[in-house]
């Protein structure tokens, strides 16, 4: 038979072996504790301490005993602890006892009615002024309500005039820009027609092809155009940044505006609510849920700063407005002087070439009477040698003759003197004529020079005055007028 509360393991359970314990064996590591045992609890004892047995024993290692020299198990098992039943005791109550126990009855009784008609009372009391208490906070929610009603009303009514101050001031920013491309594209047809007239100037011949003042003022005039064009389309540019940023500026209004409706619409509804209409009801817990993000100071803040930030884009934009509309002013007004100081520029050139050519043509028709002169002059200095060479041979034939004379008649006599001073002289004037034949002859060949080059710089000149009279001045004939400049179409 078992106790409850024991194991089939217990002491008393079987005989006692005793061993020796003197000789224990090497040290070994802790035992393994393994859970075995589950407790019965009797009913009402289950936190008495002093008889549940322990819910885990140990498994030791092997010990030697001393007697037969062998090796015995023994294991430690829980102590067994019974618990100490005691019996119940029965006892009766006295007269006195059960007459105070009546009068404490009664006496609880008529507290319990005064404590019930008191709290009756108070409770009437409490609902009065809970009543009271919620018609005013529902009056006072309503009034609130209103106020806020109004404060809406108001930024709406301010968010909404900014907004459209904002989408006006888009309108001519908008404007502004096309007038800016517009008048960016208007500058290429005078950049065309100046590049046309650099690349025509480039075909002038020789001399001509001079870096004179016209060339001068057409690369000015290019690089004004070019630079016209590239500060129209920077400003342009910008424009297009402040553009963005007035539609970031124009989104926020917009956005607060909408949320300005939808809390408008929200509070109005609320403020409609009363204590009979049909769609309200219970929602537990919306008290506690906080779900607020801003408060009446940031709030208002919210949609000043919007305002505010909105009147900052809208300066820029009237800035950057002026400055397109002083910019167009200055623009045209330099490219209308450039083109002027050009187109006089021509004219002066054109007026020079055409002075130089009427020079070089009278130059041309004295040279060629000139030519005309010393080719008579040559003609009369051929006829004057050929005119010289009979008596040249007279009297050389004379004087050979005379060498025929016998003995002493070959005599250095007058005659002779005579007949060899006039061979020398006939000679020598031959020579003279003879030289002045070729100098008049080289100067009728520096002459036919001359007249080359005077036909060919009278060539260069006409082809001059073709490019800068007929073909450069005959594009730039027209020109854009300001209000075309300045980007109207």
């Amino acid at each position: 038979m078992e106790f409850l509360g024991t194991t089939q393991t217990a002491d008393y359970c079987g005989p006692r072996k005793t061993c020796d314990f003197t000789a224990l064996p090497p040290a070994v590591p802790a035992p393994e504790i393994q859970e075995c045992y589950q407790p019965y609890y009797l009913p009402g004892y289950r936190y008495l301490h002093s008889w549940r047995p322990s819910l885990f024993y140990r498994v030791s290692n092997t010990q030697t005993c001393q007697d037969d020299r062998a090796t015995c198990h023994s294991a430690l098992r829980p102590p067994t602890v019974l618990p100490s039943l005691r019996s119940a005791l029965f006892c009766r109550y006295s007269p006195r006892d059960w007459d105070q126990s009546n009068q404490l009855q009664i006496r609880g009784a008529e507290a319990s009615r005064l404590w019930a008609g008191r709290l009756m009372g108070d409770s009437m009391r409490l609902m009065q002024d809970k009543d009271q208490l919620t018609q005013q906070m529902q009056q006072g929610t309503c009034r609130n309500l209103g106020q806020r009603l109004s404060d809406i009303g108001f930024w709406k009514s301010e968010l909404s005039y900014e907004l459209e101050r904002l989408l006006n001031e888009n309108c001519s920013m908008d404007m502004v820009k096309k007038r800016l491309e517009c008048a960016a594209e208007e500058a290429n047809c005078p950049l065309q027609v100046a590049l046309e007239c650099l690349y025509h100037r480039e075909k002038r011949i020789g001399i001509d092809l001079v870096h004179d003042n016209v060339e001068k003022n057409l690369i000015q005039e290019v690089d004004l155009l070019k630079c016209c064009q590239e500060q129209m389309r920077k400003l342009a540019q910008r424009i297009e940044i402040q553009m963005r940023d007035n539609r970031d500026a124009q989104h926020a209004l917009e956005r607060d505006l909408e949320d300005k409706n939808s809390a408008q619409f929200i509070d109005e509804k609320c403020f409609n609510l009363r204590n009979t209409s049909d769609c309200i009801s219970f929602f537990h817990g919306m008290e506690k849920v906080d779900g607020t993000i801003s408060v009446p100071e940031t709030w208002a803040k919210f949609s000043n700063d919007n305002i505010r930030h909105s009147q900052n884009m809208r300066a820029n934009s009237i800035r950057l407005r002026e400055e397109a509309e002083n910019l167009f002013e200055s623009l045209s007004n330099q490219m209308w002087k450039q083109f002027t100081n050009t187109n006089l520029a021509f004219k002066a050139r054109i007026s020079e070439v055409m002075d130089v050519k009427n020079k070089l043509q009278t130059q041309l028709a004295k040279t060629l009477q000139e030519i005309f002169q010393t080719e008579n002059t040559i003609l009369l200095l051929e006829r004057s040698i050929m005119a010289k060479e009979c008596p040249l041979k007279v009297a050389q034939t004379r004087l050979e003759c005379r060498t025929r004379r016998p003995n002493v008649e070959l005599c250095r006599d007058i005659p002779q003197f005579k007949l060899v001073n006039e061979v020398f002289t006939i000679d020598d004037t031959l020579q003279t004529l003879k030289l002045r034949l070729r100098e008049t002859q080289d100067t009728l060949q520096l002459l036919v020079m001359t007249k080359c080059r005077l036909e060919h710089e009278l060539a260069i000149k006409a082809n001059t005055l073709c490019i800068d009279k007929e073909k450069c001045m005959g594009m730039r004939k027209t020109f854009p007028s300001t209000p075309r400049l300045v980007g109207y179409t």
